[in-house]
């Protein structure tokens, strides 16, 4: 066009200048909330212990005086309120939906605060599925929060999508376990938050070994780990190697993740 100011701001056309800009899809925060900080916990694949991760960084920034929330993204397999022991459903008014509140004071959203029963299955597509993550955020009255932590279910579907394009995640924590499937399953994950922009804050690898209670001696029970070589092959730094530690499973189980000092995490929690 012969008379472009070359300030899209003040024209309406859709002319050849505007074809590299990239859509928004950011949804707008709840009008009662201010969020400082959004950091996702992801995984390339199920069962590494994801959720267990996203509580006790919550639990470490909570033991620091942050004020700190959890959204619940793994919709159909929502684990979180269990390791609070979060059980009454959440309340809502007309202003939105009041997130359930820890002993410790750490805001939690989550399905199964919203079911009538913990035990429901849910049976929903995609789309409805990342429906409700968007509503998480847009919906809930999470107040001030530092931090919030958003658990997100494994994989790169619909839901991780639409956390990476509807919230301003500030970046990610990739939470892997020593396994032969390690480097695929990081590199999927580290791909894909490299695609949408966001940053990777760094590696954890839960599981990494059992150290025995008499000896002392660190076994590794899912075979030496392929960490480091990864994390030196992607460039991304090594956060925290966590053993498998019964107590902290057991107290995840019995709703006390809050009374389990996790040390393991507290170079994660230096970094965010």
């Amino acid at each position: 066009m012969s008379d472009c100011t070359h300030d899209c701001d003040s024209c309406g056309a859709a002319c050849g200048e505007r074809e590299g800009e990239k859509p928004d899809f950011r949804a707008p925060m709840n009008q009662f909330s201010h969020i400082e900080r959004v950091i996702g916990v992801v995984s390339g694949k199920g069962g590494v212990g994801k959720s267990m991760v996203t509580a006790s960084l919550a639990c470490a920034m909570r033991a620091r005086g942050m004020k700190v929330g959890i959204l619940d993204a793994d919709i159909t397999g929502p684990s979180i309120p269990n390791a609070f022991a979060l059980h009454e459903t959440a309340e809502v008014n007309d202003a939105g939906i009041l997130p359930r509140i820890s002993k410790t004071g750490i805001e939690v959203m989550s399905l199964n605060l919203l079911t009538k029963n913990e035990t429901d299955p849910v049976i929903w597509r995609g789309p409805v599925l990342a429906g409700v993550v968007k509503q998480f955020w847009t919906d809930v009255l999470w107040g001030e929060l530092d931090f919030l932590f958003v658990d997100m279910p494994p994989g790169t579907g619909d839901v991780p999508l639409t956390v990476f394009q509807s919230l301003p995640v500030d970046g990610v924590v990739v939470v892997t376990s020593p396994q032969d499937l390690v480097s695929m399953i990081v590199h999927k994950a580290v791909n894909m938050a490299a695609m949408m922009e966001i940053p990777v804050v760094g590696l954890v690898e839960n599981y990494s070994y059992f150290k025995c209670p008499d000896c002392g001696k660190e076994h590794a029970i899912f075979g030496p780990s392929k960490l480091e070589e990864t994390a030196k092959d992607m460039g991304i730094p090594v956060l925290a190697r966590i053993p498998i530690d019964p107590a902290l499973a057991a107290a995840c189980d019995r709703g006390e993740i809050e009374d389990y000092p996790v040390n393991y995490l507290t170079g994660v929690a230096d970094l965010l």
